[in-house]
């Protein structure tokens, strides 16, 4: 037999004791597991009545139905739910472990379940002890193989998971339900899931809300200052603010209810009441005029809030005249001077009054003045001046140039004695009659009898002072009504006479165009002054425009029949820049679009620098070159630049058809369908029947047309040689690229000839560039000292090709814009817009009832603004 030490004991029991003692320690660890098991399987169902409780208050709080409840019921709706949680979670005390027994049981059921071959209890018959026949050895053998059996069957024994049966306790799967609400209002509650699940546990009493109406309050500048509105903070400090004199200080209450209306305003001396809009129930608005250091208490329900604003002086313009007046060839004068005032110059003028006291027919005449383009008194600023058909031209007078600021204020400078500019007359009884109707308007009284006895003695020799039959009967007509005249209106229609004669003898025909335009240019330019509406400067523009095209015509016929004259003022003006009508006509337009955006400085600008050029255009009547050389070369620039455009034409046209013979050949193979389409097609556009021959045909065209343009191109070069220039390359490579493009249309090869074309473009380009280069070389050989387009350097006051290229074409600086382009809100001034929106957003910020974000947002949008 061991003993304790392996060997059999007499009883033969050491091996049954070696099998059961490992089963016996994995039974303990089996009956463990289940004891925890069916803990967790009692526990489960209590600790989930518990979470749902967990579940509700996140429901509850990302909802965010704490936000809508008083402390009070924070704490009530607190303590139900905690109460609940106690109640839910009591039964975990009563909670206890299993007995080893029951364990052994849930073994036993689970093996069975497992395995039928264990139904008989494993677990149990493994805990079992041998109750009778201990001393029998026939017994004790079979109870060592029943306990072998067992030990081997508890090595089989596994422990299922814990089955709290929640459908049992739950039946409707409420639990479900709280998971998906709870996964919802966290959505809804978004990044403010902790601040609502804090709001629970706020229990502090909100402040008291504020009446429902809203103080807000801004200055607005004058517009002439140009600076931007300054806006007031309303919180209840103190504020010192500087804002521009005459600036208006606004107040405006939104709101209604006692709050607003016992919301009151108590302003110092410094503040002016002005008109507002009228008052509503919800809103009152209240303006005041700040003419001085200004003082301004506000109080309100919140609070009491004192403005103090001091006022900026703005002191009067300061004015000073750049020399005297620059008499021009045609008896028209510039003024110039300089101004200087804190905001702009409103006008400008220069005020005449005669030296000797007396009565005239007429009043002084009114000079108003270009304004200028900044108020720093840094520049100059001219004006042409025209009174050559002013009876008071060729007068001694006082005059001083008057500048106002938008304020009403004056500045004005020294007054001086001069002789206002008159118009010169070549005929000598031309500017006899001029000098006598002046004398008659400037001194009816005293100045008539002298007037009277010379005309009596111009009629007393017809065939030395008037050989002409008309001007002698007109100059005795003149003589017999200023005998018989007998009030100031007879007086006026004598000296109109005779300044009509004067114009007649001096200019013919051509007095009448000049007068009408000088007409249209001074209703033009004082509808400009006074500001007039859109209508009546549309129609002035085009009065202008007509009168302009008139005197042009007119000038041109006169120089056509006087063609020494003609070549006579082309070598004076051979250094003076051209002006095209078109170039006119823009700037006319200019003006124009200058007045819808309410731009007036610019349009006077303009208005100014139009006088000039058409004062220039009447003195020098024509300015092109008299150098036939010159001529010659000018004219084989625009013949070569009409080439260009010619032969960009050609490549366009080749490309078009190349591009229809291509949808020519697709079209057969669409189908029958696409020939009820083609002939469609046909109808509305001519030639795409027969497209295979007429294409061709168009070829054969264009062709002959890009030969007539190669043999252009010849004589030009050969016309470039008889003026001793050099030839170009590039115009030889056009040539060459030409012949191949000729070629290649009559072949039918378009894609070939659009090619060849390009290469003939840019030989062309390259041609006109070394043209212009020669052109300067030459001129600078013969010291001319010419700038592009015949400008001298520092000369002024011209218009011209200064930014055109060696082809007359603007350049990339030059504006291009022909009017035609239509800019959203153009009519409006920036100012006007500005002030508009920022009223928009006033109006906006005055609604109490919109969220708080909006309002702040309009808020900060004023106060960066």
């Amino acid at each position: 037999m061991i003993g304790k030490n392996g060997f059999e004991d007499e009883n033969g029991n050491g091996g049954a004791r070696s099998e059961r003692a490992p089963a016996s320690a994995r039974l303990d660890r089996l009956v463990a597991q289940a004891r925890w098991a069916a803990l967790w399987e009692e526990t489960w169902p209590v600790l989930w009545r518990g979470l749902a409780v967990v579940l509700l208050f996140l429901i509850v709080s990302w909802s965010g139905l704490w936000l809508d409840l008083s402390p009070l019921w924070r704490r009530i709706g607190l303590v139900i739910l905690a109460t609940l949680l106690v109640v839910a979670l009591l039964p975990l005390t009563r909670l206890r472990w299993i007995e080893r027994r029951s364990a052994l049981s849930r073994l036993d059921q689970e093996a069975a379940t497992r395995d039928p071959a264990l139904r008989h209890g494993p677990a149990s018959a493994a805990q079992d002890t041998l109750a009778v026949g201990a001393t029998d050895a026939g017994s004790r053998a079979l109870w060592d193989l029943h306990q072998r059996r067992s030990a081997r069957a508890v090595a089989a024994l596994r422990v299922g998971r814990p089955r709290p049966g929640m459908v049992r306790h739950d039946p409707f799967a409420l639990r479900a339900g709280l998971i998906v609400a709870a996964a919802a209002s966290l959505f809804a509650a978004g990044p403010e899931w902790r601040e609502r699940i804090g709001s629970a546990f706020d229990w502090h009493e909100p402040a008291m809300p504020s009446p429902n109406f809203r103080v807000d309050g801004w200055i607005d500048p004058p517009l002439y200052t140009r600076l931007p509105p300054l806006l007031i903070a309303m919180d209840g400090s103190e504020q010192h603010l500087r804002a521009p004199i005459n600036a208006q200080l606004i107040v405006r209450i939104a709101g209604q209810g006692k709050a607003a209306a016992n919301t009151t305003l108590t302003a110092n001396a410094g503040l002016v009441p002005v008109p507002g809009q009228e008052p509503r129930p919800d809103l009152r608005e209240e303006r005041y005029r700040i003419t001085g250091n200004a003082e301004l208490t506000i109080v309100t329900p919140a609070g009491r809030q004192r403005l103090t604003v001091d006022a900026i002086p703005d002191r009067p313009p300061e004015v000073t005249a750049i020399g005297g007046p620059e008499v021009n060839g045609r008896g028209t004068f510039n003024l110039t001077y300089r101004a200087k005032d804190d905001y702009g110059i409103s006008s400008a003028e220069a005020v005449i009054a005669p030296v000797k006291p007396g009565r005239s027919l007429v009043p002084l005449p009114h000079i108003g003045l270009a304004l200028p383009g900044d108020a720093t008194g840094d520049t100059d600023t001219k004006t042409l001046v025209d009174l050559t058909d002013n009876p008071w031209s060729g007068a001694r007078v006082r005059y001083q140039i008057v500048v106002k600021d938008e304020a009403g204020q004056e500045g004005r400078t020294p007054e001086s004695e001069i002789t206002l500019p008159a118009r010169p007359f070549r005929d000598p009884l031309a500017r006899a009659l001029a000098e006598e109707r002046r004398r008659l308007v400037t001194a009816p009284d005293t100045d008539r009898p002298w007037v009277q006895s010379a005309l009596d003695a111009l009629i007393v020799a017809p065939d030395l002072f008037t050989p002409q039959p008309a001007v002698f009967l007109g100059l005795r007509t003149a003589t017999e009504r200023l005998r018989r005249a007998r009030s100031d209106a007879d007086l006026v229609a004598v000296a109109d006479l005779l300044w009509e004669m004067a114009l007649k003898i001096e200019d013919g025909d051509l007095s009448d165009a000049e007068k009408q335009l000088r007409q249209a240019q001074d209703r033009l330019k004082e509808a400009i002054e006074r500001n007039a509406p859109d209508d009546e400067i549309k129609r002035l523009t085009q009065d202008l425009k007509q009168a302009l095209n008139k005197f042009l015509s007119e000038m041109a016929q006169k120089q056509g029949r006087d063609p020494n004259k003609s070549g006579e003022r082309q070598q004076k003006n051979q250094q003076s820049k051209t002006v095209t009508p078109e170039d006119l006509d823009k700037m006319i337009q200019d003006m124009a679009d200058a007045m819808k955006r309410g731009d007036t400085a610019e349009a006077q600008r303009l208005m100014e620098q139009l006088r000039n050029i058409l004062e220039n255009l009447q003195t020098a009547e024509r300015g092109s070159r008299s150098d036939q050389a010159s001529r010659e070369m000018q004219k084989q620039m625009r013949d070569l630049d009409a080439m260009t455009r010619e032969q960009q034409g050609l490549r366009d046209q080749t490309f078009k058809d190349q591009q229809e013979q291509r949808d020519g050949q697709r079209q057969p193979n669409r189908g029958q369908p696409q020939q009820g389409q083609r002939g469609q097609q046909g109808q509305k556009q001519q030639g795409q029947q027969g497209q295979g021959q007429q294409g061709q045909g168009q070829q054969g065209d264009v062709g002959e047309r890009q030969q007539a343009l190669r043999q252009k191109l010849e004589e030009l070069q050969q016309r470039m040689k008889e003026n001793g220039m050099r030839g170009e390359q590039g115009l030889s490579d056009a040539e060459n690229a030409m012949r191949d493009a000729e070629n290649a249309l009559k072949d039918g090869d378009s894609g070939e000839a659009v090619d060849a074309q390009g290469r003939a473009l840019d030989g062309l380009k390259k041609g006109a560039e070394g043209m212009a280069q020669q052109m300067q070389e030459m001129a600078e050989g013969q010291g001319e000292g010419q700038q592009e387009g015949g400008q001298q350097p520092g000369q002024q006051g011209q218009a011209g090709a200064r930014d055109d290229d060696p082809l007359g074409r603007p350049t990339r600086g030059r504006d291009m814009s022909d009017g035609r382009v239509r800019v959203p809100t153009a009519d409006e001034s920036a100012v006007q817009r500005a002030r508009r929106i920022m009223e928009e957003l006033r109006r906006k910020l005055g609604d109490p009832t919109r969220p708080r974000e909006e309002l702040d947002y309009f808020e900060r949008l004023l106060r960066r603004n």
